[in-house]
């Protein structure tokens, strides 16, 4: 008579699952807070060191990076090229307000911390705010695109685990991880960019972008099951999901995390992947190219490391009992 198995042990593992993924969301959220945000200030650099202590005043020190430029136009470039976040133009005369220049398809949360530290901080003389590459007004606050993220990397972790259990064939999986993210690019796109107007770039570079995306999540989760087997499956699924999705600053920005998970965040597919789809969504492409790179290689070592020889490949099967083994080749 066999004995019935303790309800113990799952049960500890969930409460443990599931306080892990409170603190892996909520923990990086609670402590958002600028570090080093590249800004822009058109002026010569005594011009720039003002607006810098304005800034540590109001933000606190090392929050903001101000660089001078030349003028308005070379403000708007560094916008423009994911070089700043945002731009400062001083009064262009007397009893005329300064101008700040923002972009709230970089960053929502950006843009209106440093709106309202630049109000805060400006005296007599409020700026005038200028949205330079401002959201789809289907998606004003970037709700939808922060939450496009997440599906990404499931559908990633899912292909990934599903390839790696129902796909015998090795060789085969590679083709059929890259069929799965070229469809559902172009599937996730046609749903955010078609339907629901979150993306305003080149469709088939949005696709590209998504396609990448999926398929360096997919390819980590199947080098990771060649390797280790279903534990490596596990491991890389929670690295994903536990440290990708909430260090990815999908939802606010890199700079905005805790200082070093940032860039923890942007080495993992999913902060990668969500930097390069606004890139290309917003930005012409301007700044994806270290993103791509970063997926480009997690793809291509996933890849690699499903092509490596199974131990059961060096392994002779041992003979039945009561047989002999006859040598290869006879």
């Amino acid at each position: 008579m066999t004995r019935p198995h303790s309800p113990w042990a799952p049960v500890a593992a969930l409460v443990l699952l599931i306080s892990a993924l409170v603190v892996a969301f909520a923990w990086p959220t609670s402590r958002l807070a600028p570090h080093h945000l590249p800004v822009a200030v058109a002026g010569p650099p005594r011009a720039a060191h003002q607006v810098q202590a304005q800034l540590d005043r109001a933000l606190g020190p090392d929050a903001v990076d101000v660089t001078p430029v030349g003028d308005r136009h070379a403000v708007v470039a560094q916008i423009r090229h994911r070089a700043a976040y945002a731009g400062l133009v001083p009064p262009a005369g007397p009893g005329r307000p300064p101008e700040l220049l923002v972009a709230s398809a970089a960053s929502p949360a950006v843009a209106q911390g440093l709106t309202a530290a630049a109000e805060t901080g400006a005296g007599g003389s409020a700026p005038k705010i200028t949205d330079v590459a401002p959201l789809p007004a289907a998606d004003p606050h970037g709700a939808v695109f922060a939450l496009a993220t997440v599906p990404l990397v499931i559908g990633g972790i899912l292909t990934g685990a599903l390839l790696a259990l129902a796909v015998t064939d090795r060789r085969r999986r590679p083709v059929a991880l890259v069929a799965v993210a070229v469809l559902a690019g172009a599937a996730t796109t046609g749903v955010l960019d078609s339907w629901l107007g979150a993306l305003a770039g080149a469709w088939i570079a949005e696709a590209a972008v998504i396609a990448l995306g999926i398929t360096a999540v997919g390819a980590a989760l199947l080098g990771l099951h060649r390797l280790a087997g279903l534990p490596g499956l596990g491991l890389g699924a929670a690295t994903m999901l536990l440290l990708g999705v909430p260090l990815s600053g999908a939802m606010s920005a890199p700079e905005l995390l805790p200082a070093g998970w940032s860039t923890l965040g942007q080495l993992l597919p999913p902060g990668a992947a969500a930097s390069a789809l606004r890139s290309t969504a917003f930005f012409d492409g301007n700044g994806s190219a270290g993103p791509l790179l970063v997926l480009g290689c997690w793809a291509a070592a996933g890849l690699l490391l499903l092509l490596l020889p199974g131990r059961s490949a060096h392994r002779r099967p041992a003979p039945e009992p009561g047989r002999v083994a006859v040598p290869a080749g006879r």
